[in-house]
């Protein structure tokens, strides 16, 4: 695999979903979570992605629960979640695995293009953020701890 657009995922409502569809888009892949103390950045992300998206921005949530459990809900309550408390409209995607043996095979991709500290090849908590070029190359990966808003500059530069 060469490019994000080489994958398939599914959907919130568990339609499968090519990445090709994200295609000549700069993209911004989020693993997100409901019960998280970054969970508030969902309105950072949403800002982001209202901010950009007529330029070419797509920001792609990918609900995770391997970390402290803090997404247990199923696909209806995480959009229910994330639409009523944080006014989410970029699209969301089936809860997935980031981490070992069971992990989607685009993260995989994500952490092998772009190592976290010390070359480390884990995702380390929600809300880690992988940005993508609009040729579908991994550009940066940003920490959890980095805001939304702190991903602006970087974001106009591919955009």
């Amino acid at each position: 695999m060469s490019t994000v657009y080489d994958f398939s995922v599914k959907n919130i409502s568990g339609e499968d979903v090519s990445m090709d569809a994200y295609k000549d888009k700069v993209l911004l892949i989020v693993n997100t979570a409901s019960k998280c103390g970054f969970t508030p950045q969902y309105k950072g992300l949403e800002a982001l992605y209202q901010e950009y998206k007529d330029q070419g921005l797509e920001v792609l949530g990918f609900p995770c629960n391997q970390f402290g459990k803090q997404e247990p809900g199923d696909s209806e309550e995480i959009s229910g979640f994330c639409e009523l408390n944080f006014g989410v409209t970029f699209p969301l995607f089936e809860k997935i695995e980031v981490n070992g043996d069971d992990a989607a095979p685009l993260y995989n991709y994500l952490k092998e293009e772009a190592p976290g500290l010390l070359g480390s090849k884990s995702v380390k908590w929600n809300f880690t953020k992988f940005l993508v070029g609009r040729d579908g190359k991994v550009v940066k990966r940003f920490a959890p701890k980095d805001k939304p808003a702190s991903l602006a500059s970087a974001v106009e530069g591919l955009l």
